[in-house]
């Protein structure tokens, strides 16, 4: 008999397998955090021994951690991967976006001109991502393969019903789909993997000494790309991060789990989502269906 495990990761290979058959010319989004280096390891297992038959994709903000840059890259060495990054700055740079201004300035949304540009430029017609449906509201609703009108806009009228694992990925000229074969596993799920495939994941997930600082009742890393209040509390504690996104919007959590099983204890114990640590997230209640509307993922 099958475990979780072993079930959650068919399905998901599966998924991965219909893209790579369905769509022309497939992408995978890649941040560096753990549930892309989960769908790259899925994706490596769906083509073994070959390569994987289509590029990670990168939308860099230009406030990455660095841990995650440096991981990605060893990666994409070690692996022979061809590696697209999409360039937030450079955006910014063109005036095509606008860089926000303040103490809570971020590049989180400016990602979806950057994301529908890279899409556009490379011609993607499928582009797979690590979001989970355990992880928001937003995401709890959303396909599996979930269509984009040729704005990259989400529209519901779009969607498709996907009833006994029946995908279909037919897509008028223009048209985009997201497609998400870890929908269904649980951040635990996600955790428990890493630990059975032993899978490397950036150093910030584990326990380690930062300085950090309080605002909104959350602990934000310091960092040249966050600016800090002097009524603002720094201290130097430890803490580990349980999401990578922008160091401008990403919370640390105080923590003493340096190791794989302490983590998953931890989060166990846990009673919030880890997007709780997403400071976009709380900019408004539906701030997630919002970007998502406008093409974010």
């Amino acid at each position: 008999m099958m475990s979780i495990l072993q079930q959650l990761e068919e399905d998901s290979i599966d998924i991965i397998r219909e893209v790579a058959g369905q769509f022309d010319d497939p992408g995978l989004l890649f941040s560096g955090g753990k549930d892309s280096i989960t769908l790259l390891h899925l994706a490596q297992k769906a083509f073994a021994p070959a390569t994987i038959p289509f590029p990670l994709v990168h939308i860099d903000t230009g406030h990455n951690f660095p841990e995650t840059i440096e991981l990605r890259d060893k990666l994409v060495a070690t692996h022979g991967l061809r590696l697209i990054v999409g360039s937030v700055q450079n955006d910014i740079d063109a005036g095509n976006v606008i860089e926000e201004k303040g103490r809570h300035a971020s590049r989180n949304s400016l990602q979806t001109t950057t994301l529908l540009n890279t899409i556009e430029e490379n011609k993607f017609d499928a582009c797979m991502g690590g979001a989970r449906r355990d992880e928001e509201k937003a995401r709890a609703k959303e396909r599996v393969f979930s269509v984009r009108d040729d704005f990259g806009q989400w529209n519901e009228k779009l969607q498709r019903p996907e009833l006994f694992d029946m995908l279909n990925g037919m897509i008028h000229n223009g048209e985009n789909v997201r497609v998400f074969p870890i929908s269904n596993w649980t951040e635990l799920d996600v955790w428990h993997y890493i630990r059975q495939e032993k899978l490397e994941i950036p150093a910030i997930y584990y326990a380690h000494e930062r300085e950090v600082f309080k605002r909104d009742n959350q602990w934000m890393p310091v960092s040249d790309y966050v600016q800090v209040a002097e009524k603002d509390e720094r201290i130097h504690t430890s803490v580990r991060f349980r999401t990578v996104g922008d160091m401008s919007c990403t919370a640390a959590v105080l923590s003493e789990a340096s190791e794989l099983d302490t983590i998953i204890d931890e989060i166990g114990d846990s009673n919030f989502s880890e997007r709780g640590a997403r400071m976009d997230d709380k900019r408004s209640e539906a701030a997630m269906e919002e970007r998502k509307k406008v093409g974010y993922f």
